[in-house]
């Protein structure tokens, strides 16, 4: 099998992604790099964008996400913007904002982006949740503030056990069984 580069500035989504393609029998090299995003109100614009960008600086088969938590009462925001909110107002900001709203619903989106010098492929990975009344667990990001549907317990809580249910690894696992057919 070729090498598969993942490229991205954060080393947690690598680990995230890594363990589940290690589950496929695909390995991943990792290159830390900040990659520049387009700013637009769509995940699958900035992932496809990401997806341009990172080959045309490797020339390798590589593979980037983009990713958002979506607050239903908030109009899908942060959405793409959750980097940028997470650094500025971060999960206190975030419970701040829904302090005084009964719709705490929410969903954590996940886009792929596998591009060579042949194919560009998109992959999704949705878990709809809600948002916790205060952080819970360690868990970086949005983690300690999102509880997945079916569980009362936030990503933060979960642990390594996020690894199997969360949208990057929805994502990821739809990834790799194409990959599995089409690239081995």
């Amino acid at each position: 099998m070729r090498n598969l580069y993942f490229l991205s500035s954060n080393v947690n989504k690598y680990e995230e992604i890594r363990s589940v393609l290690e589950r496929y029998g695909i390995l991943l090299k990792f290159r830390c790099t900040t990659l520049p995003e387009l700013q637009a109100d769509s995940l699958n614009r900035v992932a496809l964008e990401k997806g341009k960008v990172a080959f045309k600086s490797i020339a390798k088969p590589v593979i980037v996400e983009d990713d958002g938590l979506l607050i239903h009462a908030l109009g899908g925001f942060p959405g793409p913007y959750s980097s940028f909110t997470f650094r500025t107002i971060g999960n206190k900001g975030i419970l701040k904002l829904l302090s005084t709203s009964k719709d705490r619903s929410a969903s954590f989106v996940s886009v792929f982006v596998y591009t060579d010098v042949n194919v560009t492929r998109r992959f999704v990975g949705k878990v709809d949740g809600k948002i916790s009344l205060k952080p819970k667990g360690r868990g970086w990001g949005y983690d300690p503030i999102f509880i997945p549907k079916e569980s009362k317990r936030t990503f933060g809580q979960l642990g390594k056990g996020k690894t199997f249910i969360s949208h990057r690894a929805l994502a990821v696992s739809s990834f790799a069984k194409w990959y599995f057919r089409h690239k081995s």
